[in-house]
């Protein structure tokens, strides 16, 4: 079972090495490459083991996740020759730390349980959309504009409302965002950052393995293995309800309930992007029943 496990955390990591090093160009990485045609993509194994300071045949093994315990010192160096930022170096540091663990059992996935005062927390947070998102990215509680806010997805039953898959699958969200290419590379590089620690956990993997099917953008993007952290930002949205609207996001880890994270949305006081969320707060379906608008006002759509 432990040498199982193993395989599998040195694969993960060999696998991000891989993807990291093919799309490192050899120019990026400060090395003069003379004319005629390259076959491989980005850097070389040869080149990458040089530019770090180590053997080929170590880091063939480490690519091949046969060599599960690289110092931090070769950490560094293969990092340093990369190019990587923080974000991707902490990213690998993580990785190699679960490779030499040599874990035996997965840990247990994180509670799908909302506390009572935090559905009182989104209620109080109204009218700004907010909502209590899982590790990979379910939504598992909302007050009426969180849920709104993703225009159709109250379409969709309760245990299919996932980010993620709306990203990708919903007919309504390539129009909802104005820089969708934006959005679907930064939630998978999110998925990708969580799975890269969590390779074998079932609410990942069956995410994952039902995009992977049914999503061609989505593959892509998972193939190239980048991973980032989330950060603030802003936000636009044209929706079908409230007409275009300019958001701040902000996420906050939950407090005792590891994997849980709430994800909120604000505008300027006074603005008419705010208005928009007051209309948006007002017109929202309610649980058990939906809003005064009509279908045809609000432009939803089936999935």
């Amino acid at each position: 079972m432990a040498s199982e496990s193993a395989h599998s955390e040195g694969a993960e990591l060999g696998r991000y090495l891989r993807a990291r090093r093919t799309q490192t160009s050899p120019e990026h990485a400060g090395l003069t490459i003379g004319a005629g045609i390259r076959r491989t993509p980005g850097l070389r194994r040869e080149e990458l083991a040089t530019l770090a300071g180590i053997s080929i045949d170590y880091y063939v093994r480490l690519e091949r996740g046969k060599e599960t315990r690289p110092s931090p010192a070769v950490l560094d160096s293969l990092a340093r020759a990369l190019r990587m930022d923080d974000q991707q170096h902490q990213h690998l540091r993580e990785l190699a730390a679960r490779a030499a663990r040599y874990a035996p059992e997965p840990a247990p996935a994180p509670s799908r349980t909302v506390r009572p005062h935090l559905k009182l927390l989104l209620e109080s947070l109204r009218p700004n959309p907010a909502y209590v998102i899982s590790r990979s990215m379910d939504m598992l509680a909302w007050n009426p504009g969180g849920l709104a806010l993703y225009a159709g997805l109250e379409d969709w039953p309760a245990k299919h409302r996932n980010l993620a898959r709306y990203l990708f699958l919903h007919p309504a969200a390539r129009d909802l965002f104005t820089d969708w290419d934006r959005q679907i590379t930064g939630c998978v590089a999110r998925l990708r950052a969580v799975a890269g620690t969590a390779p074998d956990a079932p609410d990942l993997t069956n995410l994952v393995g039902e995009l992977l099917l049914k999503s061609p953008d989505f593959a892509g993007l998972w193939e190239r293995y980048e991973v980032n952290g989330r950060k603030p930002v802003q936000k636009t949205f044209r929706h079908p309800q409230v007409g275009t609207v300019t958001l701040t996001s902000q996420s906050l880890q939950v407090e005792g309930t590891p994997g849980q994270r709430i994800g909120v949305y604000t505008a300027d006081p006074g603005t008419p992007d705010q208005d928009a969320l007051l209309l948006l707060d007002m017109t929202a379906p309610r649980p058990g029943g939906r809003a005064a608008a009509t279908p045809e006002a609000t432009g939803r759509h089936e999935p």
